[in-house]
């Protein structure tokens, strides 16, 4: 009987998986993407991006964090179609000898990386705010909303900058350039925590008064559980479309606080870095070193603020 039972779970977990796929292939999501070529590019752009910085140990002719096999002698090489190119650089080397090519995949990475966790922090800070504003209400909702609203005046770069350098101030200066990333992610998250938490409060007002969250109440469930198990799931959609085109916004302010020398440190260059390293030689003729970078950075923001303004579409049941 027991192996009867074994059986039928084996062929009914492939048939789940087959029919989810059936149901992702049929659904408006993927109509819309098939039928959309420029999300269609800009999901490539950005999904090469993606693969090559990942796999930057594996594609990339050099490590440019490894002191030891860079050589001042290969500084200034320009790209190999040049006049006085070299075959072993294909885009050319800076100021340090480093290959461009390489240096370029590890700050896509460093870029991506700080990206993704400053919004994962974000999300995750500004969804449980909004989550206990726009449930509890009273005056718990006045002071995070206050506070929301004080901080929503400023641009969101001055905010990060001022936590950078308040953070930069408490931590030894032996351990700055240790937690230089650390201290920049933390920077850019609690800079764009706002926008998630006044939406997901505001969706949060309307989900609260509705049957299924009032027949929570009468069960007797919990509070937090109604939160994160009957409402978090209903408010997810906006959430996820402010957290892809924030993910650019992220990358964009990552890239500035590294031109302005706030932040990752020289000898982890970001995309960012490389771009202020380059623009120190820009008028003597060296264009390579900032427009390489500038161009990959322009190229992957561009790309997922268009995979953002493509979800934000299809997610909106208005549009189908």
């Amino acid at each position: 009987m027991s192996d009867l039972k074994n059986s039928t779970a084996d062929i009914a977990k492939p048939n789940l998986f087959i029919d989810t796929l059936k149901r992702f292939f049929d659904s408006d999501i993927f109509y819309s993407f098939c039928h959309s070529p420029v999300t269609i590019i800009a999901s490539l752009l950005t999904l090469l991006i993606f693969v090559s910085a990942l796999g930057a140990p594996f594609i990339a002719p050099q490590n440019p964090f490894d002191m030891g096999s860079l050589d001042l002698m290969d500084s200034h090489i320009p790209p190999v179609w040049a006049e006085d190119g070299d075959s072993r650089f294909l885009l050319g080397t800076e100021d340090q000898g480093r290959d461009l090519f390489s240096t370029i995949l590890y700050g896509s990475r460093i870029s991506l990386l700080v990206g993704f966790s400053s919004v994962s922090f974000a999300l995750i800070l500004g969804v449980s705010l909004g989550l206990i504003s726009g449930y509890l209400g009273g005056a718990i909702d006045a002071v995070i909303m206050r506070i929301a609203e004080v901080q929503i005046s400023f641009p969101a770069i001055l905010i990060a900058l001022l936590v950078d350098g308040v953070l930069r101030t408490l931590i030894p200066e032996a351990d700055v350039e240790q937690l230089a990333i650390t201290v920049l992610i933390f920077s850019i998250g609690i800079s764009g925590w706002v926008q998630y938490a006044r939406t997901v409060r505001s969706s949060t007002m309307v989900e609260k008064n509705k049957e299924y969250v009032l027949a929570a109440r009468v069960i007797g469930i919990r509070p937090v559980f109604i939160m994160l198990r009957h409402i978090l799931p209903n408010v997810m959609g906006p959430v996820l479309v402010i957290g892809t085109i924030h993910l650019a916004v992220a990358i964009v302010t990552e890239a500035t606080l590294s031109f302005l020398g706030v932040g990752v440190p020289v000898t982890q260059p970001s995309l960012g870095t490389l771009i202020r390293i380059g623009n120190d030689f820009l008028f003597s003729g060296e264009w390579w070193i900032t427009i390489f970078p500038a161009i990959t950075l322009a190229v992957l923001v561009l790309s997922v603020n268009l995979l953002g303004d493509w979800l934000r579409d299809a997610l909106n049941p208005k549009l189908r």
